[in-house]
């Protein structure tokens, strides 16, 4: 058994290029402080898709603002490391952030609609991201990469869609702007946060069909938020399963589908209703609330809900354990 820590070491550094390390967050607010994030470990290797899956409210979007330094007040990050290519960016200051954000680090956001200025068309919004870091160019350089950025994305005629202003265009379009202007710079890592939640089933297919293309064409890395088990299936790789604060079980798509070992990932995954099940039947559900983060349960946060609790669920804070090869998970069953 291996356990992640944040002083572990990396056998196949060459090969992550992003590495969070005991990664807390918390929120000062007038009730308490929120233990928003609370050690979070987790990697993400060059070419893959790492999905990071959870109910609403377990921190995988604050996970996703604090790799870029984006918690703003009364947030805070408190502790740990973001390793980028071997570099922490926590130690970065303002005017560094700014150039890696777009350019080496890009961020899709889940509403596009909120996103997207309503005033400026879609052609001044991607030009800005391409202006910040290739500051160099022309202005027809700068109108010709942009045109390029949205024929690369897919973008139905992208001559007319540069001067078309967002309420001109349907959601899916508008989620393809964004994911144009996200890659105008040619990051080397994409965090898609909930990219498909405010599109139609047929829309999120196309969505999820080009961000694989263009992973592929690209050679990106890919960090993809959802509460979606469907969309996890189609498009990762390994996928981070992430209850109240922290990260529970690690492993690859068929780790986490044929053989989960958290009582919460077996409990997520017999909610979900299946082809051929009997439909009078009832969905199982998991009992109890998800705890208030402003004084978080003591020890393993789930083990108020959990069926399988031992005795040592409630002192002791477990760590991620590697049970089987690259399969991790933090629970005192296995420990």
């Amino acid at each position: 058994m291996e356990l992640i820590t944040e002083k572990q070491p990396n056998k196949d550094v060459k090969k992550r290029i992003l590495s969070v390390r005991n990664l807390k967050v918390h929120f000062y607010t007038y009730a308490g402080v929120v233990e928003a994030i609370d050690g979070v470990n987790l990697d993400i290797h060059k070419g893959e898709t790492l999905g990071l899956i959870g109910e609403t409210g377990c921190g995988k979007s604050v996970t996703a603002s604090a790799i870029l330094k984006l918690i703003d007040p009364p947030g805070r990050i408190v502790d740990g490391e973001v390793l980028f290519n071997g570099e922490n960016l926590l130690e970065k200051n303002d005017r560094e952030m700014r150039k890696i954000r777009g350019s080496k680090i890009a961020m899709i956001f889940q509403d596009p609609t909120t996103y997207l200025n309503p005033v400026y068309t879609i052609g001044d919004q991607v030009a800005e991201v391409i202006e910040e870091h290739q500051e160099q160019s022309s202005r027809a350089d700068i109108k010709k990469l942009t045109i390029d950025a949205l024929r690369l994305v897919r973008m139905p005629a992208p001559e007319r869609a540069v001067n078309q202003y967002p309420h001109e265009l349907s959601t899916g379009m508008r989620q393809r702007a964004m994911i144009a202007m996200m890659l105008s710079c040619h990051p080397e890592l994409l965090i898609a946060d909930e990219a498909t939640t405010a599109l139609d089933v047929t829309v999120q297919a196309q969505i999820l069909h080009l961000l694989k293309e263009l992973k592929a064409k690209l050679h990106l890395s890919l960090l993809f938020i959802t509460h979606n088990f469907g969309v996890i299936a189609v498009i990762c790789d390994r996928i981070a399963v992430m209850y109240a604060g922290r990260v529970i079980e690690i492993g690859s798509k068929t780790d986490i589908f044929d053989n989960p070992l958290h009582p919460y990932t077996q409990g997520l995954l017999g909610s979900i209703p299946k082809l051929g099940q009997d439909t009078t039947a009832r969905l199982k559900s998991i009992p109890g609330f998800v705890p208030k983060l402003i004084n978080p349960p003591s020890g393993c946060r789930f083990h108020d809900r959990c069926a399988q609790k031992t005795s040592m669920c409630k002192p002791r804070k477990p760590e991620l354990i590697e049970v089987e090869k690259n399969h991790f998970v933090a629970c005192s069953l296995y420990t």
